[in-house]
């Protein structure tokens, strides 16, 4: 873990804390348009699947901090409303490989084309400085937490 340099380093934290209610509302926003049907934890579901093509249920579970039950309970949901598919492993036939259907790579292209289009918006009531510093932070941000191995730090 990184050492905090300087004495304002838990007031950034501060600052970042507070601004963020704000970027979750734009995701929220946009999940609720692209994808009213689905609840939070079966898209990220469908973002575990997508980042990891051929998981299986145990390992679906474990990205997701879920008890196997609780998974699998997930993934009948998904199956059923047509989201994802299982398919047998090739090495173990026993063994299930979860894969995204057409319709759910449609619906996570809308939620992500429905978030830039909210965050756009947002972007435009800014300063071209103010804009061009946040984005500069995020990627920043971005690359220290990849750094780190957040495995959040990748998602949708």
């Amino acid at each position: 873990m990184a050492e905090h340099h300087g004495p304002d380093g838990p007031l950034h934290a501060a600052a970042v804390d507070d601004a963020a209610p704000a970027l979750l509302a734009a995701w929220d926003a946009a999940r609720e348009r692209a994808t009213p049907r689905l609840s939070w934890p079966q898209l990220n579901a469908l973002l575990v699947v997508e980042r990891s093509e051929g998981i299986n249920l145990r390992g679906l579970a474990g990205q997701l901090k879920m008890i196997l039950s609780s998974a699998s309970r997930l993934c009948d949901r998904l199956v059923a409303s047509g989201m994802v598919e299982r398919v047998p492993g090739r090495m173990d036939r026993r063994e299930i490989a979860l894969y995204l259907t057409p319709s759910s790579r449609q619906l996570l292209d809308d939620l992500r084309r429905t978030r830039r289009e909210i965050l756009a918006d947002v972007l435009g009531r800014m300063s071209p400085t103010g804009r061009a510093a946040l984005i500069r932070g995020l990627t920043e941000f971005s690359a220290a937490a990849a750094a780190e191995g957040d495995p959040e730090a990748r998602t949708a």
